[in-house]
């Protein structure tokens, strides 16, 4: 179990300088990347017409996909753990 808990940490202590370092890796890509998203938000915002009506935004959470792939993930882990000792 100690090797697992091992494992984790140094995995997410990878994983958060990555997340971290990649975008000082490729900073115009960052930049690029925050003046579509301003673009889009402005013309966005510019489009509006009083005489047409809002389109209802529809938000999708995949919450049964979780759900489901925390329990095979957790089984297979159980079992991976249990054949391992």
């Amino acid at each position: 179990m100690s090797s697992f808990l091992w494992s984790s940490i140094i995995g997410s202590i990878v994983l958060t300088i990555l997340l971290n370092a990649i975008p000082r890796l490729f900073p115009r890509q960052s930049q690029r990347a925050e003046q579509r998203l301003h673009d889009y938000l402005v013309d966005a915002s510019e489009a509006k017409d009083p005489a047409t009506p809002q389109r209802k935004v529809k938000v999708w959470f995949p919450w049964k996909g979780m759900l489901i792939a925390s329990v095979v993930l957790t089984v297979l882990l159980n079992v991976i753990s249990f054949l391992a000792s």
